[in-house]
């Protein structure tokens, strides 16, 4: 997409969401961003639309459940933080895990975990457990007061209506992938 100084047009959008350019103008327009003929929207201004849109303009403390591989790669993942999600604490069961360090993170003891929710004010949980345990992780998640769970075990939670869990299984993913591969 070639941008220019402050603006991009609607059609230069369009090319890169797959839509047409009217589609475009109308979307954005509900966010009550109206770019100017001929020079097209701000780029920055837009970003911050959309932003406020999604609920992004605030800061989203996150703590990992699971200091296993997958848990400590999401630690040591840098890009969180563009977005508003700030990566506060992790924890586990293991013994031999609790104290060590990931990215400037003291992986604490899961028995800590109302503690912790309460004092880094968590509103979001990222579950990276084996299967077997997730359940029983979502529950502390929920006891001690966070209403939403991203789950990277490949099990189905069950929880409260009022939490919102998503659920994002690796294996499904690449399955996906896999049969795009193979089609015609």
């Amino acid at each position: 997409m070639a941008e220019t100084a402050s603006g991009c047009s609607s059609e230069e959008l369009a090319g890169v969401a797959g839509v047409n350019a009217a589609q475009v103008r109308k979307d954005l327009s509900y966010l009550g961003s109206h770019g100017t003929r001929g020079v097209g929207y701000d780029i920055d201004e837009l970003r911050v639309q959309i932003r406020k849109a999604l609920g992004m303009l605030n800061d989203h403390p996150v703590v990992i459940i699971g200091a296993g591989n997958l848990g400590t790669a999401l630690a040591n993942y840098g890009g969180f933080e563009n977005w508003g999600f700030e990566i506060e604490a992790i924890v586990d069961v293991d013994e031999d895990k609790i104290g060590m360090r990931v990215d400037g993170l003291v992986i604490e003891s899961l028995h800590r975990l109302p503690q912790i929710v309460k004092a880094k004010s968590i509103k979001i949980g990222i579950i990276a457990t084996p299967p077997a345990a997730a359940q029983s992780a979502a529950d502390r998640l929920v006891e001690a007061g966070v209403k939403s769970i991203l789950n990277l075990a490949p099990t189905t939670l069950k929880t409260h209506e009022d939490v919102s869990v998503r659920r994002v299984d690796l294996s499904t993913e690449l399955g996906i992938l896999a049969y795009h591969l193979n089609r015609p």
